[in-house]
């Protein structure tokens, strides 16, 4: 029988607390075993533990940049307790067989919980629905071609239809291809152009997302819009939500923080999709995450090895590991300025994600008879970031050499003690 107290803890809401744990949940105080562990939490936020709906965890195809026990690992060390892996593997997460190899995968290596994601085409490639139906029967709930965008409005309409029956979401990158194409890689504005990188014109992500919300009304479907990043995005999701349509949205730590200028040093690392933005759009992606227009933090974790960042800008592979700094990023943008309080935190990052993607048992209440998922947090402590202290196989981390909030002290997930200082 696995068992802990932990005393001490200060919860979201203010008050202060003791936990017991055993086999799994939280139960009285009084009814934990003499020999179960002590956890002293003085000083420490206890909150539940974090849910990423945008996590890339390479596991199958691309081993070498991450596996699921690495990933997951890095979420534990995060203070997540579940994370949703994105189908763009090898192959795709495009039948019932690679969603049900995937889920497998995170019950054999997992250090958190991995629900997959389900792809919206065949191969992602835009031009025919994938095994929808068979993937929802095996339990899927979020459908997404992230890396691509679903470009054609009739196959959207038909996924939104479709989906509609099983209580599925479909998650969008947002991206016109013929806005910005393939090879865009920076904020179109007087950067791009100096620097001659290609550009990638915020009206690239608004202009589908306004498309697909009033798709989602025609449908009565459920809509996702997966890493936004501009200002224009945020006006067609607040437009959206005035009419009741069934949308929500996810932010990135990096938008939230990091800025087009960053792109000057031609470092790859600050390369990703959708590009850096200008402080005007990252001004507008702080006040609709603290006013609710914006449902959640994403990670958008995306590990890369050396190999595949170690080129031109405009060549390199974009993407940023998120999962061991997001909670500091959003502590130190959004929790350190007054915007964000503890309560809105925990909706942010654990009770909306576990309600998107219909995971009913993450998300939940620190209370007695409910599963035990929580992070335990020092909200004072900072540290400078260093890349190579990573539990990814990647060390695409933008974050390095910032110093920034360092709060995870514990991680229990299901009850069993994942990662500890």
């Amino acid at each position: 029988m696995s068992a802990h107290v932990i005393s001490g803890a200060r919860l979201a809401d203010g008050s202060t607390t003791d936990l017991a744990i055993v086999d799994g949940r939280f139960v009285e105080v009084a009814d934990a075993p003499a020999d179960a562990e002590r956890i002293d939490a003085d000083g420490l936020l206890a909150l539940p533990g974090l849910v990423d709906l945008h996590t890339h965890l390479r596991e199958p195809g691309r081993e070498d940049a991450e596996t699921v026990a690495s990933g997951t690992r890095a979420a534990a060390r995060g203070g997540y307790t579940a994370v949703f892996a994105m189908p763009n593997l090898t192959p795709d997460t495009d039948t019932a067989e690679a969603a049900q190899y995937v889920a497998e995968l995170g019950r054999r290596d997992g250090t958190c919980e991995v629900v997959p994601i389900g792809a919206v085409t065949k191969g992602r490639a835009g031009t025919e629905l994938a095994e929808l139906g068979l993937m929802a029967r095996q339990g899927v709930r979020v459908f997404s071609d992230d890396g691509a965008c679903v470009h054609d409005s009739l196959l959207m309409r038909r996924a939104l239809t479709y989906l509609k029956p099983f209580d599925g979401v479909v998650a969008q990158h947002a991206q016109d291809p013929r806005l910005a194409g393939p090879g865009a890689c920076c904020h179109e504005s007087e950067i791009s152009g100096r620097l001659g990188l290609p550009g990638w014109p915020s009206v690239a992500e608004s202009t589908v997302i306004a498309r697909d919300v009033q798709l989602a009304e025609f449908t009565g479907g459920r809509y996702h819009a997966c890493h936004i990043s501009t200002a224009e995005s945020v006006e067609v999701i607040r437009w959206a939500k005035a009419r009741g349509i069934h949308v929500t949205a996810e932010v990135t730590p990096h938008h939230l923080l990091l800025d087009t200028p960053h792109v000057e040093t031609y470092d790859t690392t600050f390369k990703v999709n959708p590009p850096l933005r200008t402080s005007e759009h990252i001004e507008a992606l702080r006040e609709a995450l603290a006013d609710g227009t914006i449902d959640v933090v994403g990670t958008d974790h995306p590990p890369h090895a050396v190999q595949d960042k170690d080129h031109p800008f405009d060549v390199a592979l974009p993407g940023m590991l998120g999962l061991e700094q997001a909670l500091a990023v959003v502590m130190e943008v959004m929790v350190g300025s007054g915007r964000m309080d503890w309560p809105t935190l925990v909706e942010r990052m654990a009770v909306a994600p576990a309600r998107i993607g219909r995971l009913a048992h993450q998300g939940r209440p620190l209370a007695v008879g409910e599963p035990a998922n929580l992070v335990l947090v020092d909200p004072e402590r900072r540290a400078m970031v260093d890349r190579e202290q990573t539990a990814s196989l990647s060390r695409n981390n933008p974050y390095h050499g910032r110093e920034l909030p360092d709060p995870v002290e514990l991680t229990v997930w299901a009850g069993r003690v994942t990662y500890r200082r």
